[in-house]
């Protein structure tokens, strides 16, 4: 039996860097936190401890902290595609890189140097740059939203375990995580990204929903429908779960008015929406 190296990266996780650009007395902030992963001829430093070909995780945080202060940062997708084209042309021995970035949103409260960080989602970027060519996945994560009625839950399976009981009023509310794929490298991302998390929430609101799955096939629908330039839309959905309280040891009804929020377990919903012209995906985005 033969033992071999198989699939393996390695890079700088987690980078936490903050951008102020001063226009004046009006200033901008770009809060990011940028996660590289490098792969290429890397077998020699697995197998004898040869780190010739090996790029420093250091210097992969330096180069991201170099490139906001030499390139500044505007659109996410255009700072990764600007770091992993940067590794893979820098470095003979790196022939793939993979940059994932995630933004935390801050409001100017009044002035021009004064903020309050976003409570809401968290916009995303996965970007790769290498053999296969180059992809741009943009997204966010925890965009959490709830509809007060308009969900239905009946007519489903059921076993001798089955408590669950059916319903044709509930409140349906998730936390939605969605990573949609462009067909190309260029792109008004801020433009696309306003769009796309804009038609996820009008099909959520939307939907008369019959199940949390039909309501993730309605809101994936409606960004290819409306945004050409993206071929795939990936959405992880967890079922925030409202329990009708019983109220009738105190002598009152409850007519779909006080619930207990359940945080978990919870229904966990994941599924993919394609257009049927969809380029195969990078393995960057399994």
């Amino acid at each position: 039996m033969a033992i071999v190296l198989g699939p393996n990266r390695y890079g700088k996780a987690e980078t936490r860097v903050v951008r102020v650009t001063r226009d004046g007395g009006a200033h901008r902030i770009k809060d990011l936190n940028v996660s590289v992963a490098l792969s290429g001829a890397m077998d020699e430093v697995h197998l004898t401890g040869d780190n010739a070909a090996v790029l420093p995780t250091d210097t992969q945080k330096n180069t991201v902290f170099a490139f906001a202060r030499k390139h500044g940062i505007g659109a996410i997708e255009d700072f990764g595609l600007l770091l992993a084209r940067h590794f893979t042309g820098s470095q003979p021995a790196i022939t793939h890189a993979r940059v994932e970035i995630r933004e935390y949103g801050w409001r100017r409260i009044t002035g021009g140097h004064s903020f309050v960080r976003d409570g809401g989602e968290v916009r995303t970027a996965l970007v790769h740059c290498g053999d296969g060519g180059e992809s741009v996945v943009s997204g966010l994560t925890d965009l959490v939203v709830l509809n007060s009625t308009g969900s239905e839950f009946h007519g489903f399976a059921r076993d001798e375990y089955t408590t669950l009981e059916p319903t044709d009023d509930r409140i349906l509310a998730t936390a939605v995580t969605a990573r949609w794929r462009h067909r190309s490298t260029t792109g008004a991302w801020d433009d696309s990204y306003a769009a796309a998390r804009d038609g996820l929430l009008h099909a959520f609101a939307e939907t008369h929903s019959l199940s949390l799955q039909q309501t993730l096939y309605q809101m994936g629908r409606r960004v290819l429908a409306e945004r050409p330039e993206i071929c795939e839309v990936r959405l992880a959905l967890p079922n925030k779960h409202h329990f009708l309280v019983d109220l009738e040891p105190f002598g009152m009804d409850n007519d779909n008015e006080v619930y207990f929020a359940a945080d978990r377990p919870y229904g966990l919903i994941e599924g993919t929406v394609l257009t049927d012209d969809a380029p195969d995906a990078p393995a960057a985005f399994e």
